[in-house]
């Protein structure tokens, strides 16, 4: 191996805070060209062609992709900015490992090309003058709006074994898209700026009928603040039980979230009740500010009641009906979606015509609008979307 060589992988295993690199398949590919000098002319190839085929999959600049490496890296140091707890130690081995990671940035394979004599080209990567110092120091300073580990990554996320799992071609329409209901997103939107803003910013249920936009109003304003430091964790109903480790974890974040409850409602007797009780009365807002609960429902008391429910032997029965009733009470706002009159759904349909290029004469749109409403369950967004989505696929067909 080339001195040189030998001393930039031996500094690669001195890592401390960015040793996670050494688990990335390019630099492991990296790690192999040092110390193919001296084998045999096929061995030193394919060492140089593995670099540059795991390199090319993302960016032909090893400088940009290294840095990219480091500024997604969820590590020690991140996480004790995020907790204003960095000690001297930790702050010098940082300025030791970004000096020799701007090194590294500059390694272009010259010396190991010169030793090569071979009567075909290989292929060359970039590489640029980087200062990893400012460009990492900027990065600190954006970590409320960007992120670290995946969340610099991915802004929508799902729950998996008490685990956040990052999805990563989240479908939800834009508040662009959106037509209708302004009253009613506003508020979504005013609550969310003041969860960004750091200030009080409400648990928000989301009530009406079925096709209202009431989840794509929580998506859609998820995916527009994504860019301020937003992020998206939607949960399902059987996995609140899990959800005060999940907050624990983010308590520290500089990022803010939204717990997404898609299509809420429990039987009286439903273990998760208890489990969204908790959080709405203070282990979410009363332990972290960096997070709040968005859900959706069909029902304004999100209990389904019975008629035995009413007739219960409970000796304590008027308390326990106020309980199942008040659950909605603890959600600090309310807003209600409901199911459009004949000028707003027209409205609506008129609108989307124009945003998905719909050319038809107003009157001939608007009646068979209705009568497509009538034929699948009566007027809404969902519908209306429905319709002028069917028209496009008539005309392309």
């Amino acid at each position: 191996m080339n001195p040189s060589n030998l001393s930039l992988s031996t500094r690669l295993h001195s890592l401390v805070i960015f040793r996670s690199l050494l688990q990335d398949p390019v630099v492991k590919e990296l790690e192999r060209l040092f110390s193919s000098s001296g084998n045999t002319p096929t061995e030193l190839v394919d060492a140089w062609s593995g670099f540059c085929s795991q390199l090319f999959a993302h960016t032909v600049n090893w400088s940009d992709y290294l840095l990219n490496r480091i500024t997604e890296s969820e590590n020690i140091y991140v996480l004790a900015c995020c907790k204003n707890d960095v000690s001297p130690t930790l702050q010098n081995c940082l300025k030791w490992e970004l000096d020799f990671l701007q090194e590294l940035s500059q390694f272009s394979g010259e010396e190991i090309v010169s030793q090569m004599q071979f009567d075909f080209p290989l292929p060359r990567w970039e590489c640029s003058q980087i200062d990893f110092h400012q460009e990492y120091s900027h990065y600190l300073q954006q970590l409320s709006q960007k992120g670290y580990g995946i969340f610099a990554q991915y802004s929508f996320f799902t729950v998996k074994d008490g685990a956040l799992c990052p999805v990563k071609y989240p479908d939800c329409q834009t508040l662009q898209e959106l037509s209708g209901y302004e009253r009613e997103r506003q508020q979504v939107i005013d609550n969310t700026e003041a969860l960004l803003k750091g200030a009080p910013a409400a648990n928000v249920l989301l009530y009406g009928d079925a096709g209202t936009g009431k989840s794509s109003t929580v998506k859609a304003v998820a995916a527009a603040f994504a860019p301020k430091g937003l992020r998206l964790i939607e949960v399902k109903k059987s996995q609140l039980y899990q959800i005060p480790s999940l907050v624990d974890s983010l308590a520290n974040n500089p990022l803010k979230f939204i717990l997404f409850i898609d299509d809420l409602s429990f039987s009286t007797n439903d273990d998760d009740f208890a489990a969204l009780k908790a959080i709405l009365e203070g282990s979410v807002s009363g332990r972290t500010s960096n997070l709040v609960v968005y859900a959706t429902s069909n029902r304004r008391h999100l209990i389904k009641e019975t008629l035995s429910d009413r007739q219960g032997d409970d000796i304590h029965l008027a308390d326990t009906m106020q309980e199942l009733m008040s659950l909605s009470a603890r959600f600090g706002l309310t807003i209600t979606y409901s199911r459009p009159d004949k000028d707003a759904y027209l409205s609506i349909v008129h609108d989307l015509a124009r945003l998905y290029e719909v050319d038809m004469e107003q009157t001939q749109l608007d009646t068979r609008a209705e009568a497509h409403a009538i034929r699948h369950g009566g007027r809404s967004p969902r519908v209306a979307k429905q319709f002028i989505q069917s028209l496009k696929t008539q005309h392309h067909t």
